[in-house]
């Protein structure tokens, strides 16, 4: 369990370990002794210890973003935070910004600092959700694969060899993470100023030549019936969606944690490796994140030709929904 008292690093708060109760950084944290949440294995200070230990890892993955968040509170189901409660410390920033999908303006939190971050933890916030842009411009490409359940990892590997050489093929590089879920993410890092529009379609056109490569290992059918026991390769986290973000626990048993993988070791991890009890350790002062991730890239004239002939698959699936409803009624 450790020493009684621990000074964090700058002397900027004293940490009780023999209570429940605890102060780091002015901020108060409580009920630390507690489970998580059901079946997770972990304590809330499990939760609040790890996110302490990788602030510097994590905190440049949210900086300047607004900022969704998955909560839990205890005997409650999970539900994702966007707007800031009213009890929210003046010492978190915010910023306002019209939300597409929920047709209105939302207050999201901005967590720039270790104290908003474990302001954060103790609010049960497990995941950690920031948007694609920050002030106003994209800075990643990003391709979610999301396998089936079953052989879901090995799956997920191969398709993230397709995807590579997709971005070989265009001149491009980019670095992967697993998802902490059963999937991976990779993201290319753009150069600012790419229109939102040119994003979202060489994000399209990069997942159909992915698809092309192996059309029986991946999928990009948005319906989850047409996928086949395929990866699906969703292209459609551009403009204002989000991602989980790297070394962000997820809440899953064991609360595995969002983390960077060189390509050459894909084969060789599986998403249980990295949870909140061993990826500090496992980190130890290293950043492999911003060590992997390439520079801004330019995107090719060409994919982005190619993506503007591509239907957005939320859009070509909801008329695609409504063309088999009609169907059915008719039958």
């Amino acid at each position: 369990m450790g020493p009684a008292w621990l000074t964090r690093a700058g002397g900027r708060g004293i940490v009780g370990r023999m209570s429940g109760d605890e102060t780091r950084d002015g901020v108060s944290l409580t009920n630390l002794d507690g489970p998580l949440f059901d079946g997770a294995g972990a304590t809330k200070r499990d939760l609040v210890d790890y996110l302490d230990a990788v602030h510097e890892r994590i905190l440049p993955a949210l900086r300047g973003r607004a900022l969704s968040v998955m909560r839990v509170r205890p005997g409650q189901p999970p539900f994702m935070q966007k707007n800031v409660p009213k009890y929210t410390p003046s010492f978190v920033r915010t910023v306002t910004m019209w939300a597409e999908a929920s047709r209105r303006e939302v207050t999201y939190a901005v967590c720039d600092d270790r104290r908003t971050l474990l302001w954060f933890a103790n609010q049960r916030a497990v995941e950690y959700h920031p948007a694609l842009v920050r002030d106003h411009h994209a800075t990643h490409l990003v391709l979610d694969l999301d396998p089936p359940e079953e052989n879901a990892w090995e799956l997920a590997v191969q398709v993230a060899w397709l995807v590579r050489r997709a971005l070989d093929d265009a001149g491009l590089a980019g670095a992967v993470k697993t998802s902490g879920a059963k999937g991976l993410h990779i993201f290319v890092p753009v150069e600012e100023g790419v229109a939102a529009e040119d994003l979202a379609a060489a994000t399209r056109a990069l997942a159909a030549r992915a698809e092309r490569v192996d059309p029986a290992l991946a999928t990009t059918a948005f319906i989850r019936e047409d996928r086949e026991g395929k990866v699906f390769v969703d292209s459609t986290r551009a403009g204002g969606a989000t991602v989980v973000a790297a070394y962000s626990p997820r809440i899953r048993p064991g609360v595995p944690v969002s983390f960077p993988v060189p390509w050459e070791d894909l084969p060789h991890v599986s998403p249980g490796d990295h949870t909140v009890h061993t990826a500090a350790r496992l980190l130890g002062d290293r950043d492999p994140w911003a060590e992997l991730m390439p520079p801004p890239q330019r995107l090719p004239a060409d994919l982005i030709e190619q993506g503007h002939t591509i239907p957005v698959a939320r859009v070509q699936a909801m008329h695609e929904g409504k063309r088999r409803a009609r169907a059915r009624r008719e039958q």
